[in-house]
């Protein structure tokens, strides 16, 4: 047993047991008389959570004590390193900001998805393995919708730590998960720049400034900043949580896809908002009545990833059109919903294909054009759509690891011809193997292709991009 580090609130030592391999992490409360409180209820909060988790985004629970005895958990010990050890380094090349906001969104994403806020991004709770993926460590002041809310219960104060406290959380709110979104906003900000938005405030006039203060834009402190990333950023850090990105998953998806980000008036900001604009918010915060009334499941679901994996071959161009209209009716039904147009080019195993179609022009680049083409006529605003192009030797396989890389929601898919009396392979495979809702789409069975009675012939899903 090796005492790693002593924390406000814990000790943290590396266990190791017989039957236990690899080692382990111990961590165990600080418990003094006299001490605050908010150690022990942060500490039973963990307890409660963690062992709920699932996945490569936490850390595996493994064992816990209760306060009768010892209070303790047993974790696994994550091999890696914490953004922490960056900070020094900052600003950090853009390239890696944005794979470490792709690498946290997901995370916060998956965490969304189980019911869990973190409540505390920061770089000491964002950890690296060795493969490069993120696991977001310390629940203590967490909260799962399922579960009693301890923390809230028993202070009447703001918890987390300050320079990354969202303006709900200030307002005493712990129900939005969109403020991990505003604190992972802190951190890029703070890599890239190497200062941080808000300052260290201590006080808790200071904390309220970010309830209507914006922070300089990116772009002042490191002309290296481009503009799509502090459009992103300081879409992250919104003062009203409902111009934020409405989910994290949403906020991977941009980050992974630079080049579809619209650009508004925050890419082309040089300073923060006027005083004016600030009052105007600093108002609207003290005399609007609370807007913290949504559950994280009606927010998710006001705010859906819908994908369309589109087959644009002649062929199918009827089919197309009816998937189109489908799309176009979900999306409906979700104002804040993201539309992300899918379509794939099935290449040989021995990747012997032409980069090139019949005249000439590059295929992946058409294929690219054509699927916009396709979206422009749903008359979705700009930043609802993002079209892919995906290039593999198995369309259903690439479909299915796009929907769970991206946590799309819901999946719109042709399910063949007309004249197939069953669902092709393709399909079948991605409504039995998919992580999300899908939506197979077919035109109706047309009566006068056969005579009645006579059978009509059937030919396997040859895929997409055939």
């Amino acid at each position: 047993m090796e005492r790693l580090h002593v924390g406000g609130m814990a000790h943290i030592w590396r266990v190791t047991r017989d039957d236990m391999s690899p080692p382990a992490i111990l961590k165990a409360p600080i418990v003094q008389d006299g001490d605050d409180a908010t150690a022990i209820v942060s500490f039973e909060m963990e307890q409660m959570i963690l062992p709920l988790l699932t996945g490569p985004h936490s850390p595996r629970f493994i064992a816990s004590g209760d306060f009768s005895k010892k209070p303790y958990i047993v974790m696994e010990r994550i091999e890696g390193e914490s953004l922490l050890s960056r900070i020094d380094h900052a600003p950090l090349p853009v390239a890696e900001v944005t794979k470490i906001g792709i690498g946290v969104a997901h995370a916060l994403a998956d965490l969304h998805r189980q019911h869990v806020i973190h409540l505390d991004i920061k770089p000491s709770n964002i950890m690296r393995r060795p493969n490069g993926e993120i696991t977001l460590i310390d629940y203590g002041l967490s909260r799962h919708d399922l579960l009693p809310d301890l923390l809230a219960e028993e202070f009447r104060v703001p918890i987390g730590t300050g320079p990354y406290l969202s303006p709900e959380q200030i307002a005493r709110d712990r129900s939005d998960p969109r403020s991990d979104i505003f604190a992972l906003g802190v951190v890029l900000y703070y890599l890239l720049t190497g200062v941080r938005p808000f300052g260290y405030p201590r006080k808790k006039a200071g904390l309220a400034r970010r309830l209507w203060r914006d922070p300089e834009p990116p772009h002042s402190l490191n002309p290296e900043c481009p503009p799509w990333l502090q459009e992103v950023i300081l879409h992250c850090l919104e003062p009203e949580a409902d111009k934020r990105y409405a989910t994290a998953a949403q906020l991977a998806l941009d980050l992974a896809n630079p080049e579809q980000i619209q650009l508004t008036e925050r890419a082309e900001k040089f300073s923060a908002d006027s005083w004016l604009v600030a009052r105007r918010r600093w108002w609207m915060q003290k005399f609007s009545p609370s807007r913290f009334t949504r559950s994280k499941a009606s927010r998710r679901a006001s705010a859906p990833i819908v994908m369309a994996a589109v087959d644009l071959s002649e062929a199918n161009a009827p089919l197309a059109e009816v998937l189109r209209e489908t799309a176009g009716r979900i999306m409906k039904t979700a104002p804040g919903a993201r539309l992300a147009c899918v379509t794939v080019i099935k290449t040989s195993r021995l990747r012997l294909d032409s980069p090139q179609d019949e005249q000439g022009a590059n295929l992946h680049v058409r294929r690219l054009v054509d699927v916009r083409a396709w979206a422009n006529d749903l008359g979705l605003l700009p930043e609802q759509v993002t079209a892919h192009v995906l290039e593999a030797t198995d369309p259903a396989a690439a479909l299915i690891d796009f929907a769970r890389e991206n946590h799309v929601d819901q999946m719109v898919i042709g399910a063949g011809s007309p004249i197939r009396r069953t669902i092709g392979p393709t399909a079948a495979r991605i409504g039995a193997q998919a992580p999300c809702t899908v939506t197979l789409v077919r035109l109706p069975r047309p009566t006068d292709l056969a005579p009645e009675g006579e059978d009509v012939e059937t030919e396997p899903d040859s895929g997409f991009g055939i």
